[in-house]
């Protein structure tokens, strides 16, 4: 997204010289390198997404359309920034937010301290529901959540980033072809389609509260900023992986809206031309499921509940790797061992360590509490208040760090990424806010 223009074959990009990052020569932009953008897609996209998109085609029918592409061109923008971050200077994100002070850090362990906490047990439980919807009398959802977590827990532990791309690839196709065939399936109408690309608001309270809260759904949070960690892990750690992210992650995002835009359709034509109401959350796909089955068979719904598992099942252990990656960098720099490189996340030395796999047990064993005593208060408002200032965060300290000298000339701003980011900000700070106003905060004291 970023309008720069990079340097010519052979001159250096980089601050200082780190292993790795001293030939960028311009690797060809292909196809087959396509890798890190796909598992991004499958990561940001979860039931939650689905959902949310979901209710908004019920609701309002396609008025809302632009705003879901809106909200993929708004995630392309702060993807290409983390990305560019790692191959223009060889250095990792959390490198450059250490470089930012000491708050970055503080920042940064809170909120994967508690938000991992939290979000393990909702990932949990959001690949457990489609597993019970099909095979209902085989056990209770929490031992198909507890499942679920430990086999994601085993694959990341025991897998590298190769293969765990191929296998959120396998997923990926799933979740592709079971969302074209509900669009195509409940026959669109493509002339009301083509009306609801217009910037239109829906005509009622809260309208614009609502269609920013669906532009900033779409498709991620810190998964973001594991995109540049991806991106290492593929086996990319200079400037001359430019033009191949940039490809990678305009197809990360076309991914994602190929998804939106599908269940978007599923719900206006199923559910509000029907006047169905489903609930929100995960378990609005399971109502999802047995209106299909009621509408066009046990086939379709069976197919749709598959595909809700490898839209959960993705997201799940997307997290358990793309997080726990970064809190080894973290561990990895705040143990004093300099700057955290591109090239320390290639060569799978992360993958290996003893933080990552720390992590990987944080978000796996202690939400299992959570799964079988309830969430408690105090934790979700803190959870929610920390998840809402995550993009802002990410997208002011990408602003600062790729406007300054830590970036080499070449691969800095122009005016198109800083206008996306500054919109993605301004964006993510309106919605931060709400969500901080509407928590219950009488009575967390």
């Amino acid at each position: 997204m970023a309008d720069t223009t990079g340097p010519p074959t052979g001159h250096s990009t980089t601050t200082g010289t780190t292993p790795g990052n001293d030939d960028p020569a311009p690797r060809k932009s292909s196809w087959k390198h396509i890798g890190p953008g796909i598992v991004v897609a499958a990561t940001g996209v979860g039931a939650g997404d689905l959902v949310a998109t979901l209710i908004a085609g019920s609701n309002f029918g396609y008025t809302l359309l632009w705003a879901a592409i809106a909200g993929c061109l708004v995630k392309i923008s702060l993807a290409e920034a983390a990305g560019r971050w790692h191959l223009a200077t060889g250095r990792t994100l959390f490198d450059g937010w250490a470089s930012l002070g000491r708050w970055t850090t503080w920042f940064f362990v809170a909120y994967v301290v508690v938000w991992g906490f939290v979000y393990g047990a909702a990932a949990m439980s959001s690949s457990a529901l489609p597993l019970q919807a099909l095979f209902p009398h085989v056990m209770d959802l929490r031992w198909w959540a507890i499942a679920c977590g430990l086999v994601g827990l085993v694959f990341v532990w025991f897998n590298k980033y190769a293969v765990f791309e191929k296998v959120m690839t396998a997923l990926v196709g799933v979740m592709f072809v079971v969302t074209v065939y509900l669009a195509i399936r409940v026959t669109p109408h493509l002339g009301e389609a083509f009306a609801g690309l217009l910037p239109v608001l829906p005509d009622e309270k809260d309208s614009v509260l609502n269609t920013l809260g669906l532009i900033g759904g779409v498709g991620g949070t810190i998964t973001l900023a594991a995109y540049g960690y991806w991106v290492n892990a593929k086996g990319w750690t200079n400037a001359g992986w430019m033009k191949v992210m940039r490809l990678d992650n305009r197809v990360a995002y076309l991914t994602t809206g190929v998804f939106v835009v599908a269940m978007l359709f599923v719900g206006a034509e199923l559910l509000h031309s029907a006047n169905v109401a489903i609930a929100s959350g995960d378990k609005g796909l399971v109502q999802l499921s047995d209106i299909l089955e009621a509408r066009y068979g046990s086939a379709t719904a069976t197919f749709f509940l598959i595909g809700f598992f490898a839209t959960s099942f993705t997201s799940l252990i997307g997290v358990w790797h793309g997080v726990s990656l970064m809190f080894a960098d973290f561990v990895a720099r705040y143990r004093g061992r300099g700057e955290t490189t591109g090239t320390h996340v290639a060569s799978g030395e992360r993958e290996r360590s003893r933080p990552f796999r720390a992590y990987l047990l944080w978000l796996t064993f202690p939400p299992i509490v959570l799964l079988f005593q309830g969430q408690p208060f105090r934790l979700i408002i803190l959870y929610g208040v920390l998840g809402a200032a995550f993009l802002p965060f990410l997208a002011g300290t990408l602003l600062w760090l790729l406007n300054s000298s830590r970036t080499p000339g070449p691969w800095r701003n122009g005016p198109l990424s800083n206008g996306m980011l500054v919109l993605a900000g301004l964006l993510f700070l309106v919605l931060c806010v709400k969500q901080i106003w509407d928590q219950p905060w009488g009575d967390f004291f």
